[in-house]
């Protein structure tokens, strides 16, 4: 499968004790049906309250970036998802 496809998105946990390694194991068996997870930080946001920013690698034939977006929401834990951007390598 070729990746051409780079998209870099952001989860917001739905409270400051959220687990964001849970939501790490969850985010990559979805993105495992798409392409390749490249790499995940965890970014403070403000009160405790921090972030998932994930690098993802994807094939454009596979499904879009809509389709991961909503099954990330479904996660237990995850209060939103923001795409932040969307490029071809």
């Amino acid at each position: 499968m070729e990746l051409n496809v780079a998209a870099r998105i952001r989860i917001m946990p739905s409270g400051v004790d959220t687990d964001l390694e849970k939501i790490k194991k969850g985010l990559n068996s979805i993105i495992e049906k798409f392409g390749k997870l490249h790499k995940t930080e965890i970014k403070p946001i403000a009160f405790g309250l921090k972030s998932i920013e994930a690098s993802i690698l994807l094939n454009d034939e596979s499904g879009g970036i809509e389709e991961i977006e909503s099954l990330v929401k479904e996660l237990d834990g995850v209060g939103g998802v923001e795409v932040l951007d969307v490029s071809r390598v």
